[in-house]
């Protein structure tokens, strides 16, 4: 449904209106009249006949005529009765204040599930609730109560009032730029953030999406919908709860969790979004995107009156990954003109007292360094916009004109400035002048140097990295009849995983190269298993109920002669007898050993924001201590796949160490592949590890495998064609069903 009749609401009724000053029905009201909002006001109170002038309904059914939104400041016991109200009077949606909804446990999870019900069957939306409202800046739309809130073209989604607070105060303070839009998403029960992003996409006066977040109810849809926006515009996004303790806390206030920090974060970059680490780079990297043209490329020139100031940005942006070319051999030469004989030419420019009588001189050397085909965008730091204050007035109308030239000249070359400035604090005319151009200035170096990494990151996706980002799901499009076999006879007998050798069958049904594995029922079979193989074995438990071989003593290796083979194969079935009593025990795999290489790990999981992940690693029975992995949302291409073996810190170990062979990474990331396929093929599994994958020079060999199903399909005992029925295949967020 189209949030266009909400954020361009003609009639808005406040519930729960008061004449009370510090109470939000009245500061609401006040705003909307104060900023001249030119809809109708409907306040609602059954105890008050006029509130600042305007009168008050007992009810909303009391209203007139038809309304678009409500503004609801009453308690959340009252909401289930107030929205189907609204909805008999044509109200589009509702902005919900009251919190006590899901974020506090399970009667405000009730609560929120009788609302949320209520709107979907009357056809009304929901912002909220835990809320800080919206505000529509452009209509004088302030549903939050919060004055002076500088228009621009920048849209603002947080889950926190106090963070849009700190923006918006940041906004007027430090910039020219403003916002167009702000939601305060909250709890999301309804409205969900993929949704504000359509609308914001669509929207002309929008021309960056500046997001906080704690949590996405539906974070696989907000990829889709995320590599569809930043297509067009850029979104810039602060994801909190990163720690576990700030998880907990985004959690409680929330109620929906934050999830992995390493998985949002890889997803992210996937899908085109400037990730931010610190929030006092929030608004600084938003406006740079809302307000200047792109870098082409990754290389800049700095231009600076200072060696200090350069030598810091030169440092910084190198560790960015930005590039400061060299300049061509006429651009050297227009500078060596026009500067004093002791001024650095090379990148960065170092002007050496050049500007220190006449500041103009910066937008000469800027149009120079601009014409060079080698720089994509400059940085200027140092001194500009305090020259007629450090050293004389008149040296500030010099400045001036030398803002007026650098404004003009970004909109001719269509190349980037940011500036950093000391005397931003002192708000010279000069930089003023450099805002109404759209050029951004900052008193903090880093952030500066953090401005111009986003434009080179968004700019360097816009050009690049448009393929191989879909994160949709086609689910069982790639299952085979044979697959579908393994699976439903192991749901037939209400199991939770599949053997290992099944789950090693179903691998090599899709191509993967498995370890030639046969199971043994009993001792004789086990011996004449591993005479026919004519090699050492390995000798393995087989049970539904013991997931965990080696805890149970299920495990042995290198096994040589029949003797060896028998004794093995009692050892274990008594071990695991012991270890579980109750086991249902099949027998023992017998498996040729693999020949030795490097153990990694290839897993899958369930992560409760984005669905289906994998995870690449090295292997072996130390995974979990090591940690030493890499994340990707599924399903991947050969590209991303290739892209996670390098993350892993201990990647060098892929390319051989101390006269071992390289690994064939190409069969890893054939594997990788091949597993998100098999994910994909089939709904039912939860969760797949592969553990160890022994990588040799050439080829690799999965030597253990388990597949982990979703509960409630084998509590159900469903068939596999019934749960691919059950899935919507436009809805690839699955987390609710677990899949």
């Amino acid at each position: 449904m189209s949030l266009e009749k909400i954020f361009k609401a003609e009639s808005i009724a406040v519930i729960g209106a008061s004449r009370d000053e510090a109470k939000r029905g009245h500061q609401a009201i006040k705003t909307l009249l104060e900023e001249k909002y030119e809809g109708r006001i409907y306040p609602v109170n059954p105890r008050e006949k006029k509130i600042l002038g305007l009168k008050c309904y007992s009810s909303v059914l009391d209203i007139p005529e038809n309304i678009d939104l409500a503004l609801i400041t009453t308690p959340a016991h009252t909401l289930k009765k107030i929205l189907g109200e609204c909805a008999e009077k044509g109200a589009a949606g509702a902005v919900v204040v009251a919190g006590g909804f899901g974020e506090l446990g399970e009667e405000g999870k009730r609560l929120e599930g009788e609302m949320v019900a209520v709107a979907r069957e009357k056809g009304i939306r929901i912002i909220g609730p835990n809320t800080s409202g919206m505000i529509s800046v452009h209509k004088g739309l302030n549903l939050v109560g919060l004055q002076d809130v500088p228009q621009g073209s920048i849209s603002l989604l947080t889950q926190s009032g106090n963070i849009a607070l700190t923006l918006i105060t940041e906004a007027g303070l430090k910039s020219q730029t403003g916002f167009n839009y702000y939601v305060g998403v909250g709890n999301e029960a309804d409205i969900r953030f993929h949704e504000y992003l359509e609308y914001f996409t669509a929207d002309p006066g929008t021309r960056a999406i500046l997001m906080y977040v704690e949590g996405l109810r539906e974070g696989r849809k907000f990829l889709q919908q995320a590599s569809r926006t930043t297509e067009i515009k850029p979104i810039i996004l602060y994801k909190s709860g990163r720690s576990a303790k700030g998880s907990k806390s985004a959690g409680s206030h929330t109620g929906a969790l934050a999830g992995i920090s390493e998985v949002a974060k890889t997803a992210f970059k996937r899908a085109g979004i400037i990730t931010v680490e610190n929030s006092d780079e929030m608004f600084p990297i938003a406006e740079t995107l809302a307000s200047l043209p792109l870098m082409e490329k990754g290389s800049i020139a700095i231009l600076a009156d200072g060696g200090g100031h350069a030598t810091i940005a030169a440092d910084y942006l190198t560790e960015l990954g930005i590039t400061l070319p060299e300049l061509q051999e006429e651009t050297r030469d227009k500078l060596k003109a026009l500067l004093p004989p002791n001024a650095s030419l090379a990148n960065p420019i170092d002007v050496a007292g050049g500007t220190d009588q006449n500041p103009a001189i910066f937008a000469d050397c800027a149009e120079i360094l601009l014409c060079d085909k080698n720089i994509h965008g400059l940085l200027v730091v140092g001194l500009f916009g305090g020259y007629g204050i450090r050293f004389a007035k008149k040296l500030a109308f010099m400045e001036e004109d030398a803002a007026h030239r650098m404004g003009k000249l970004v909109r001719k070359k269509r190349k980037p400035i940011v500036l950093h400035s000391l005397y931003n604090f002192a708000k010279p005319h000069s930089l003023d002048l450099l805002r109404y151009y759209n050029i951004p200035v900052y008193d903090s170096l880093e952030i500066a140097c953090k401005c111009v990494e986003a434009l080179s990151l968004y700019g360097n996706y816009r050009r690049e990295y448009h393929k191989e980002k879909s994160f949709q799901f086609h689910w069982g499009e790639k299952a085979l009849p044979e697959g579908r076999e393994i699976l439903d006879g192991a749901l037939a007998e209400g199991r939770k995983a599949l053997l290992e050798h099944e789950a090693k069958e179903l691998l090599r049904l899709h191509g993967a190269p498995v370890s030639a594995d046969c199971l043994a029922r009993d001792e004789e079979e086990a011996v004449r298993t591993a005479g026919e193989m004519g090699c050492d074995v390995a000798m393995k438990i087989v049970s539904p109920d013991i997931l965990h071989k080696t805890d149970a003593g299920g495990v042995k290796l290198r096994l040589k002669g029949e003797e060896e083979v028998r004794e093995a194969f009692r050892k274990i079935i008594k071990s695991a007898g012991e270890y579980r009593p109750d086991a249902d025990i099949r027998g023992c795999i017998v498996s040729p050993m693999s020949r030795e290489g490097v153990e990694v790990i290839i897993g899958t999981k369930n992560d409760d924001q984005f669905g289906p992940i994998v995870m690449f690693g090295l292997g072996g029975i130390l995974v979990e201590v090591v940690k030493d992995v890499s994340f990707r949302v599924l399903p991947v291409s050969r590209e991303w796949a290739a892209s996670m073996l390098g993350e892993i810190k201990s990647a060098a170990i892929l390319d051989g160490v101390r006269g071992r062979p390289p690994c064939d990474k190409e069969a890893l990331v054939d594997l990788i592949v091949k597993v998100s396929e098999v994910i994909e093929a089939y709904p039912v599994i939860h969760e797949m590890d592969l553990n160890p994958v022994i990588v040799h020079e050439e080829g690799l060999t999965v030597v253990d495998a388990r597949i982990l199903l979703n509960e409630e399909k084998v509590q159900g005992k469903k068939k596999l064609s019934v749960c691919l029925d059950e899935t919507d295949e436009s809805d690839t967020n699955l987390q609710a069903e677990g899949l």
